[in-house]
């Protein structure tokens, strides 16, 4: 079969594509075609090694993972012996980062335990989307969030797969909005909701003297402080990734800064593929529509790795394996 392979940190153009023995699932695993999958920045980060944690988990020196891709949407080809839930024709869809990776290949083995059925009413492109970033966007708004109608919200990096998932989820309640982004992304932003857009590069929103109840970032980029400066009396900030040192002082500082001032700082810590039934029931009742940059061919994941991690993307990169 023909998949993407990771045998060294470094560069996404240093991955090779090629072909590599079909896996066969074991008796608690199923067999799945893959029809599409979709890019990450987990992916982004495992390819290259960093930040650092990420080598203390996957490979100190050489990457343990030999296939990456986090999100898959397919079909079940065939059964291990103890598998019970699931049946051959099935069509399925999961993250993949709790089992080992794998997405970017044809075909990828996966415990039972891992999988849920796909949405009936979208494609294997638009579900492809979903199991990473729309768990990101629920968790942090939603499940450690706890959004309110009322509340004034921010998202920040609002033009990426957890952006545009996030601000489709928030429409279920009665909240403000705004989104910060490049200003090539501001037009889409407003498209699907956002109330107010912010160019990034001409307004640092940490600095406007804007208050918000629900700050949820992708970037982590500015100080603790300044992201506690911009939440109201008891607001929330929670960040899904961003600047290592950054990450590292919410951690160190967010504890301290709440029992000074009421206001809440935290790292999300995501929970792979818990709560995708809940974006499953979205996704079936259409409120949920995934933003997609592609199609694209698996033979281009290399590129586009590099392309999510310059940020020029918009919505979420997804590559059809097989149509």
């Amino acid at each position: 079969m023909k998949a993407v392979q990771l045998k060294a940190y470094g560069m996404p153009n240093h991955l090779e594509v090629g072909k590599v023995n079909k896996p066969v699932p074991k008796e608690n695993e199923v067999l799945v075609k893959v029809y599409a999958t979709s890019i990450n920045d987990f992916d982004y980060g495992l390819v290259r090694g960093k930040p650092f944690i990420i080598r203390l988990v996957f490979g100190l020196w050489k990457p343990r993972v030999s296939i990456p891709g986090v999100d898959i949407s397919g079909r079940i080809e065939a059964i291990g012996s103890k598998v019970t839930v699931f049946n051959i024709g099935d069509e399925v869809y999961c993250d993949l980062s709790e089992c080992g990776f794998g997405g970017f290949a044809e075909y990828v083995t996966i415990p039972e335990k891992v999988l849920s059925k796909k949405p009936s009413n979208i494609s294997h492109n638009e579900a492809s989307t979903l199991p990473h970033a729309g768990l990101l966007a629920l968790q942090g708004l939603v499940i450690k969030g706890k959004v309110k109608s009322g509340q004034k919200i921010l998202i920040n990096g609002a033009g990426g797969g957890v952006g545009t998932l996030g601000i489709q989820i928030l429409k279920s309640y009665d909240v403000e909005v705004a989104g910060v982004d490049s200003e090539e992304k501001l037009e889409l932003m407003t498209s699907i909701g956002y109330d107010r857009v912010i160019d990034y590069r001409k307004t640092d929103f940490t600095n406007t003297g804007e208050q918000y109840d629900l700050i949820l970032d992708t970037k982590s980029n500015r100080s603790a402080f300044k992201y506690a400066r911009s939440l109201k009396k008891n607001g929330t900030y929670i960040t899904i990734g961003g600047s290592m040192y950054r990450l590292l002082e919410i951690v160190t500082l967010g504890s301290f800064i709440s029992m000074i001032t009421g206001k809440k700082l935290s790292v999300l810590f995501h929970k792979p593929n818990e709560g995708l039934q809940e974006i499953t029931k979205l996704a079936n009742a259409g409120k949920v529509k995934p933003i997609i940059d592609g199609p694209y061919k698996i033979e281009k994941i290399p590129e586009l790795i590099q392309y999510l991690g310059e940020g020029k993307h918009f919505g979420k990169i997804v590559v059809e394996v097989d149509k």
